[in-house]
């Protein structure tokens, strides 16, 4: 299913996507929707031309299919014709002539990677490539190899022991300031995964327990030296002989980028409505996995909708907008919130609203490139949202009130269609009145007539007159999320209007 957000594929200014935000549909002719695709994969029709033949495809051969009308493209080493596919492309055809007539392994990664392409593909499937053996230059070192050259004292490490009720796993990280959202942890049928995330690296250790073990269990972090602690309960008091049966990516550090994504069944718990389209969720995670979801990052949904498999991201937020800034609000871990408007016309948001209290739905590991680091010594912070785009700025506002001792503004500049639009309003204006620092300015594109605030879109202008620097070169960071053409216009405004890329983020998903 390739529909999602692009950076590099769609390319930057593309009609689909900017670096950030939501991502907005090229218009499909009628009868080009999700459904009508796997209706056409189930038909039995030939999707490949090859007469359900599969082939060694070399690298000229792959270049020759470069046209819409003969489209190939690499993923992973597997050749797929995506010609059928055009056309039920929701980013359009020109985005995924992109890759067209190459290895488009790297472009999808850096957007779809989370996708089950083989899922919504595998009827297009033409063969896998032949590649050319290529020897590596005498002397050179692979990527692995160098990273255990230049990092093998930093590299993390594992052990374990065991009293008579307890199974304890140590992984020394190496790492200063190793904290809670930087563990991930499932125990989940005897298979323990514990994954610590390092910057853009993750260690993983994965195994098969030897034996069962309860569903609960606790992870202790000494943050100073990066040592973390998975503490097992035993089920029988027997003693092990080992830990377990090491999985293929035991005892791995590798780019995140290249470790799949890791889904656990989440069950809900409540909807409530925010506004008229819109609700919030809340899933509870199971007793066996350890997950905090950190500022700015987002997780995927996935289900299986007429027997295909459907990913979407959503950015979890608080339950609600706190009021007391004395410290961060903390959850309690166990559950994750999601505020997620619901399209009449959606497949996915349609299936989510379907979904009743108890049921399960498959939620993966957070990912993001937001980092903490990017509000310290902050003196003004500019949240620039549109619609859902509000909710990666909830945990930001919260955590920068809370704990940025130097900041003097923070403020909320939130455009919507209509004034029944506008999220969490109540709770926006009562924050504003509580704290002197915030302060929220609504925007409406189609308000009524008796609207008393902004009208219009986000243009140079309109930011130039709502976003004041509290002080001549003070500190500051804009962050932006919305629909593409929300953030294309965003981010060339800012630019226009001399801010730096230092001092801009995009939110990605």
């Amino acid at each position: 299913m390739l529909n999602v957000p692009p950076q590099a594929f769609p390319a930057p200014g593309s009609q689909q996507r900017a670096a950030a935000g939501g991502r907005t549909k090229v218009p499909l002719k009628p009868g080009r929707s999700l459904m009508d695709w796997i209706r056409l994969t189930k038909s039995g029709k030939d999707l490949t031309g090859l007469k359900g033949r599969l082939i060694e495809v070399s690298e000229d051969e792959l270049a020759k299919h470069n046209k819409k009308e003969d489209c190939w493209i690499c993923i992973r080493g597997l050749v797929y014709n995506v010609t059928p596919y055009m056309e039920y492309h929701p980013g359009g055809e020109d985005e995924l002539m992109k890759a067209a007539g190459t290895d488009g392994t790297d472009l999808f990664d850096q957007v779809h990677r989370w996708v089950n392409y083989e899922s919504m593909l595998k009827e297009c499937l033409v063969g896998r490539m032949a590649f050319k053996p290529i020897a590596a230059p005498k002397g050179m070192l692979s990527e692995r190899e160098v990273l255990g050259a230049s990092a093998r004292d930093t590299t993390p490490s594992y052990d374990w022991f065991q009293t008579d009720d307890l199974i304890t796993v140590v992984i020394y990280t190496k790492q200063k300031g190793m904290n809670a959202e930087l563990v991930i942890v499932d125990c989940q049928h005897k298979r323990l995964r514990g994954e610590i995330i390092l910057d853009d690296h993750s260690y993983l250790v994965e195994v098969d327990l030897d034996h069962e073990v309860q569903d609960d269990f606790a992870v202790n972090i000494a943050e100073k030296v990066g040592k973390v602690e998975i503490i097992l309960k035993k089920k029988d008091h027997i003693q092990w002989k080992v830990l377990g049966l090491p999985l293929e990516s035991h005892n791995t550090l590798l780019r995140r980028m290249e470790r799949g994504l890791f889904y656990r069944k989440c069950k809900l718990v409540s909807k409530t409505e925010v506004t008229h389209d819109t609700k919030l969720f809340c899933f509870m995670l199971p007793k066996s996995t350890h997950l905090q979801v950190p500022i700015g990052q987002h997780v995927y949904l996935k289900q299986i909708i007429a027997g295909t498999e459907v990913v979407k991201p959503y950015t979890p937020l608080l339950p609600f907008l706190p009021l007391d800034f004395k410290e961060p609000f903390c959850q309690d871990g166990a559950h994750i919130y999601l505020m997620i408007k619901i399209y009449s016309c959606g497949l996915f948001t349609q299936a989510l609203d379907h979904l009743q209290i108890g049921d399960d739905i498959s939620v993966s590991n957070p990912e993001g490139n937001f980092k903490k680091s990017q509000v310290e010594a902050l003196e003004d912070l500019f949240l620039l949202a549109a619609g859902t785009g509000f909710t990666p700025m909830v945990k930001l506002l919260n955590f920068a009130l809370a704990k940025v001792d130097c900041l003097r503004t923070v403020k909320l500049i939130f455009f919507n269609k209509k004034d029944d639009d506008i999220l969490w309003r109540n709770q926006l204006e009562q924050l504003a009145l509580k704290d002197e620092r915030f302060e929220v300015q609504f925007i409406l594109s189609e308000p009524a007539e008796d609207w008393m605030g902004k009208r219009g879109k986000i243009s140079s202008a309109l930011l130039s007159e709502c976003m004041k620097r509290s002080k001549k070169d003070s500190k500051v960071l804009i962050c932006i999320c919305g629909p593409t053409p929300f953030t294309q216009q965003g981010l060339q405004c800012l630019e226009d209007l001399g801010y730096s890329q230092e001092e801009m983020h995009a939110f990605t998903a």
